[in-house]
Order: structure tokens, then C-alpha cells, then sequence
């Protein structure tokens, strides 16, 4: 357990923003199993609309770097051309 005020007061900020983050690392992570579930469906349609939400959540997360934005760009690749192999 932290004994000084600031190293509580760290403990405090962490635990803050850890629950943030996992909210966020969940929605994006919903978001992209949408998108395989609307490509197994077969609806292009849905699909496209579900790849551009998910586009925008894995570009919020690499702008908070909760994950790479390199691995953010590769995701948004790979769900793309699952997309397009639909349409």
C-alpha cells in the first residue's frame, strides 16, 4: 500500500483510469466482433456500416495508446478486405 499523499494519490489516478480503459478496450473490441458477425451473416450492408464504427473506435484507441496505431491500422485493414470479400 502506497504511504505517502502523492503516491495515493497516483493509486487513485491508475485505478481511474485503468477502469477507463477497459471500457474503451471493450467497446472497440465489440465493435470488431460485430463486424466478423455481420461478414459471416453474409450482409454487406450491415457490414459496412458496423467496419466504419469500428474503423473510428480502433482509431480512438491508438489515439489514447491503448493500442498501437500501427496495430490499430493493421485491424482496420484486415476487417476491410473481410468486407470487400462479402460485397
Amino acid at each position: 500500500m502506497p504511504n505517502t499523499a502523492s503516491a495515493k494519490k497516483r493509486l487513485r489516478q491508475n485505478e481511474k483510469r485503468r477502469v477507463h480503459n477497459r471500457g474503451i478496450r471493450s467497446r472497440m473490441r465489440t465493435q470488431l466482433r460485430r463486424v466478423r458477425e455481420a461478414v459471416a451473416s453474409g450482409d454487406s450492408e450491415k457490414a459496412q456500416t458496423e467496419f466504419r464504427i469500428a474503423a473510428k473506435r480502433l482509431d480512438q484507441a491508438a489515439a489514447k495508446n491503448l493500442i498501437h496505431k500501427n496495430a490499430a491500422a493493421r485491424s482496420k485493414s484486415r476487417l476491410n478486405k473481410l468486407v470487400k470479400s462479402v460485397a
